[in-house]
């Protein structure tokens, strides 16, 4: 009997969460098949088989926690195809007909009918664990999202669209269940296992650096006429839109140039200073924020960022990013404008010293130095959070400002990029 183990995942990666069971106990597995998907701290991937045979025992359910090197499966590797496929509901009826009736043929009728009915369904560890205190089969919600997996929300929307809402059998309950809800106003959602990680280190970012946050604000009257004149060449060229993101990424380059210790990272007494550019860009997913980097960000074009940011971007939407995408990293980009925010103060990505935060580009009236005259500009304010620990007031306002002046005049930016 061959043991299945969670394998190892990287370095900072040691549990997950099982996700779904990608095959059936008593089904044929071959080498290097995908059987289960694991939900990390960082990505979802998939656990494969070592070995060819027929699964005999899964451990543990969907949504159960289980650590580097535990033992989740066993194997049979002397089990063949046909011994696999027999016992399966779905299997071709036999060729000889019936003799008798039915309370047999009745019972297996019923029998594939509930295997059908409880068919896998992709979901989130908390909506298959809010289905089980509902007694809700997965496969009959039909609220998804756009990824075809069913959520908490989805539960609860087909709990509450049915005309008699049927109470979970006691018999159902672990044996000690706590009572989920005294109130039944509110709703107790466990956190996924990427919210915990996220909420967790967001916590240690702040108890662990001094972090400050300065502000600034960019009139972007000038880099939205570059875009308004070249973006149908810009797009006919490179086959990628020319957005705000290019333009922000070579400013933040062109400023960590001048001021190398916000492109820093603290390890105990010592300061590492990183002559290379790393760009975090932030993306808002259905799980959570994560932060793909794009690699060597200073050697690209402004169309390979534009490029590189929308790959990144279309991975992380459909949970597709591996660990490779997120891990490293020099600064951060945050972008809340893109859900309206007018200003913020984001939270240092550890162990990055400093990250940009962009905002809503709002026309407001400001005063022109040249003339004096007022005159409504399309404005933003920009935000750098940073470790007081290494980076003085200083150079944090050197930075913007380097920043702001690198955006009000994209013809130095190119230059200098």
């Amino acid at each position: 009997m061959i043991e299945i183990k969670v394998p190892e995942l990287a370095e900072s990666i040691t549990e997950g969460t099982i996700v779904e069971w990608l095959k059936k106990e008593g089904e044929l597995v071959t080498k290097g098949e995908s059987i289960a998907e694991l939900e990390t701290d960082k990505v979802n991937v998939e656990i494969n088989s070592e070995h060819t045979g027929v699964i005999k025992e899964f451990l543990f359910q969907p949504g159960d926690n289980v650590e580097v090197g535990q033992v989740i499966a066993k194997l049979d590797e002397n089990g063949s195809e046909s011994s696999a496929a027999a016992p399966a509901p779905d299997a071709a009826p036999s060729e000889e007909p019936k003799a008798a009736p039915a309370p047999e043929a009745k019972e297996e009728t019923v029998a594939v009918e509930s295997a059908e009915k409880g068919k896998p369904a992709i979901a989130s560890p908390a909506a298959r664990k809010r289905a089980r205190e509902l007694g809700i089969d997965l496969s009959e919600v039909p609220y998804k999202d756009p990824l075809g997996r069913v959520r908490v929300e989805g539960v609860e929307a087909y709990k509450q669209a049915q005309a008699t809402p049927t109470p979970v059998p006691s018999a159902k309950q672990p044996a000690a269940a706590p009572v989920v809800n005294d109130d039944p106003r509110v709703e107790r959602i466990k956190m996924s296992r990427r919210r915990q990680t996220i909420a967790k280190r967001l916590v240690e970012a702040q108890q662990t650096a001094a972090m400050l946050t300065t502000f600034n604000e960019v009139d972007m009257t000038a880099v939205m006429d570059v875009r308004a004149r070249r973006k149908d060449a810009f797009y006919k060229k490179h086959g990628v839109k020319l957005g705000f993101m290019s333009f922000f990424t070579k400013a933040v380059i062109g400023a960590l140039k001048a001021y190398p210790y916000v492109n820093a990272e603290i390890q105990g007494n010592e300061i590492l200073l990183k002559n290379f550019y790393d760009i975090g860009v932030a993306v808002s997913t259905d799980e959570g924020l994560v932060v793909p980097v794009v690699r060597n960000a200073d050697t690209l074009s402004f169309a390979g960022i534009e490029a590189e940011i929308g790959r990144l971007a279309v991975k992380a939407r459909d949970n597709q990013l591996g660990l490779s995408d997120l891990q490293g990293g020099t600064f951060t980009i945050t972008n809340g404008g893109t859900f309206g925010s007018l200003n913020s103060t984001p939270i240092i990505n550890a162990p990055q010293v400093g990250i940009l935060g962009m905002h809503k580009i709002q026309r407001r009236p400001v005063v022109v130095d040249n003339n004096d005259t007022v005159e409504v500009r399309p404005m933003m304010y920009v935000a750098l959070s940073y470790d007081h620990r290494i980076i003085d007031g200083k150079d944090a306002v050197g930075f913007l400002v380097k920043v702001k002046e690198l955006l009000e005049d994209p013809e130095d930016l190119l230059l200098e990029g």
